[in-house]
């Protein structure tokens, strides 16, 4: 398998939110960017902790960034 089963919004909840950038969020999460990359591109299936990490800095809750979509 190639990816996760885990889908996600991050890349447009970073728009949404002044166009945050990639490194942004991996500092306020403290991760690196191929962090995010990875996140972003399905390749990578977050920590709880970090999911939470996510969702706090959005605003939002962990279903408002994470589904899943197997």
């Amino acid at each position: 398998m190639t990816g996760t089963p885990i889908a996600n919004e991050i890349r447009r909840l970073r728009f949404e939110h002044g166009e945050m950038t990639q490194q942004a969020l991996a500092d306020a999460c403290h991760v690196t960017r191929q962090t995010i990359i990875a996140l972003e591109a399905g390749r990578y299936a977050p920590s709880l902790e970090l999911a939470f990490r996510i969702a706090r800095t959005f605003g939002v809750g962990v279903e408002g960034v994470f589904r899943w979509a197997a």
